[in-house]
């Protein structure tokens, strides 16, 4: 760590320089360099704004100047590039649209193919603030991601950066800190709405006779669909560090660890140059701001098991250890990392705290509901128009975000279902659309908030088949070491394959029950204790599409392919014997020039015929 006299840091002197060197750069230029963007191409982007740009000279004197930011949420559209001085955002930029963008500047017009166009009315939107995706959210903890480069700590000094911390190790006792957590209501964002301050007056209270205690930042994200977590480490890591600082010093910790899974490379390569210019400013290390505070962060890459998301199997992680939980009591506040004393909260529950420090509890209670105050961040998947990350406060409702921020669902389709807390969760249906999201409401109806993942169905989705999705998912992820989870979670899959394959009895249905409740009750951990929620909540609302499965061989939606007959049309067949040609299992069988037919014995449902067909003469029966 570099030697600077801590002391000498001052952040209103950081923020002016910062401010100073925003101006001196030019016209910012963002660009959405998240994951998403990347892949579409985000870096590409960056690189031929700064080629074109470079030399490009306003009345004003300012040359361009291209920043690579974290996620924008708008995932749907990237790459986003947006021009704040401008109000405006560019959707679906290649590199081969700047050239047109950086002229556009010279003229002060606007690259109207570019823009967003809305398609409740086909106009396309000028200004940002007016884009119906944005306009709806409240962005707290995603306050900074999208408007600052996460690689420069000066951009984060730009918005108070490290203020918070600043102001409690002058002003604050760590017991005082962990009551303005209490009073601002905050609960764990990672899925269990734990109250936050609680935890943390746990961990403050617990003795150490080395008085040697940690504090966790969960980054284990593993639910399929979601990337909250990992937007916020990706676009604004200072946030999670500073919030993980103050954590440490209001229970008495000074040392930390981030726990991200190595597949999120970009998330833990930004996390590491954050830490390393926090503590180049002396903000991380030791005697912070001379208050004679320490703290120590290290970062623990993950190998992506979906168990090491629960508290206990990611502490034996980091030991080492294979990720597997640990029976509870002693619980992690009392006895966790090493053996000691440990607080572990997700990276949305620690960005939330700087600035609840800041802005004070009342502020942050303004927000969402009496029982669950604050935002809530929300990655929207499936069929829904605008994928993406939003952050809406809690007590908002699925009508609101599916059909006001996301869209509606694709291609004018009827809204179905919404699988809401990924694995863990539960499907809710359109009865539930204007249900207030948190905590208390969402397990009444046999759901849950979860760590925010929202998979969007529409009319053409087999129910059946999502509920195996998850639990094949599940399966696949328990760690083995209860029965409940290992055998009952694989019995379960079993039961859900018959029904798909068109081999079960109703009596199945009340064996899936069954075996469902008694793996909630006699599993040791979360994951096992929520892996049939998806199962039980689809039975609940879809019952009758299981029946059909059983009964009638019938799959409404027609995506179960036993539950499919493949027929040759005699009228429009031409005997060409195409089909019969490329059958892999010779069931097409009939004579040159006259109608062929399927031997429905000997067809295994592969389509090959379908595709083949030149005259159309080939359909599927449901």
């Amino acid at each position: 760590m570099n030697s600077l006299n801590i002391c000498q840091i001052n952040l209103a002197e950081e923020k002016e320089k910062a401010k100073t060197s925003v101006q001196n750069k030019g016209k910012r230029i963002l660009i959405c360099a998240g994951t998403g963007c990347v892949a579409n191409g985000a870096l590409e982007v960056y690189e031929k704004f700064a080629e074109l740009g470079a030399d490009v000279h306003f009345k004003q004197e300012k040359n361009l100047s291209p920043i690579k930011t974290g996620c924008h949420g708008f995932c749907e559209k990237g790459v986003l590039v947006i021009i704040p001085e401008n109000d405006v955002t560019y959707v679906k930029v290649k590199a081969s649209d700047v050239q047109e963008i950086v002229e556009s500047f010279k003229t002060n017009s606007i690259v109207e193919r570019l823009l967003y166009v809305d398609p409740e009315n086909n106009q396309a939107i000028k200004k940002s603030s007016e884009i119906k995706f944005y306009a709806k959210q409240s962005r707290t903890s995603l306050s900074n991601c999208g408007k600052v480069d996460p690689e420069n700590i000066d951009e984060y000094f730009l918005y108070d950066g490290y203020q918070a911390l600043y102001n409690i190790l002058k002003n604050n006792k760590p017991e005082d800190v962990c009551k303005i957590i209490i009073e601002s209501g905050l609960r764990g964002r990672g899925g269990g709405g734990f109250p936050t301050g609680k935890k943390w007056e746990f961990v403050r209270l617990a003795k150490d006779e080395n008085n040697k205690k940690y504090v966790i930042c969960n980054g284990d994200e593993g639910d399929p669909g979601a990337f909250m977590d990992r937007s916020i480490m990706e676009g604004d890591p200072h946030k999670v560090l500073e919030g993980m600082a103050i954590a440490a010093y209001a229970t008495g910790a000074d040392e930390g660890y981030i726990y991200v899974r190595a597949e999120y490379p970009l998330a833990i390569t930004r996390l590491r140059i954050a830490i390393a210019q926090a503590e180049e400013k002396g903000l991380l290390g030791k005697d912070i701001f001379g208050s004679g505070f320490s703290f120590k962060i290290h970062i623990k890459e993950g190998a992506g098991a979906f168990v090491c998301g629960e508290e206990t199997a990611l502490i034996a992680s980091i030991e080492g250890e294979r990720g597997m939980p640990r029976s509870k009591p002693p619980f992690p506040a009392h006895k966790g990392l090493f053996n000691k004393p440990t607080l572990i909260n997700n990276v949305e529950t620690f960005a939330n705290v700087p600035l609840i420090i800041l802005k004070d509890a009342q502020w942050f209670k303004a927000f969402g509901t009496e029982k669950s105050p604050g935002t809530k961040t929300f990655a929207l998947t499936g069929e829904i128009n605008n994928t993406g990350l939003i952050e809406v406060p809690m007590g908002a409702t699925l009508r609101q975000i599916i059909f006001d921020i996301g869209g509606g669902i694709r291609n004018n389709k009827k809204f179905k279902a919404v699988q809401i807390g990924g694995p863990s969760g539960g499907c809710l249906t359109e009865e539930h659309l204007d249900l207030p999201l948190d905590y208390e409401t969402l397990i009444s109806v046999g759901a849950m908030v979860g760590s925010g993942g929202l998979v969007v169905m529409n009319e053409d989705t087999c129910i059946v088949q999502i509920a195996r999705f998850f639990m094949n998912f599940t399966q696949n992820e328990s760690c083995g070491k209860c029965i409940p989870c290992r055998e009952g979670t694989k019995s379960m899959l079993d039961i859900l394959d018959r029904i798909l394959e068109g081999n079960a009895e109703l009596k199945d249905l009340d064996l899936l029950e069954e075996l469902a409740y008694a793996i909630k009750d006699g599993s040791l951990c979360g994951l096992g204790k929520t892996a049939p929620n998806p199962v039980l909540s689809t039975l609940k609302y879809f019952r009758n599409e299981y029946v059909e499965h059983i009964e009638q061989k019938k799959c409404r939606a027609g995506k179960c392919a036993s539950m499919k007959t493949i027929e040759i049309i005699k009228e429009l067949c031409k005997g060409c014997s195409k089909c019969a040609r490329i059958c892999p299992t010779s069931a097409i069988e009939g004579k040159i020039k006259e109608p062929y037919i399927i031997n429905q014995e000997k067809c295994i449902k592969c389509g090959a015929c379908l595709n083949s067909c030149p005259f159309n003469a080939i359909k599927e029966v449901c």
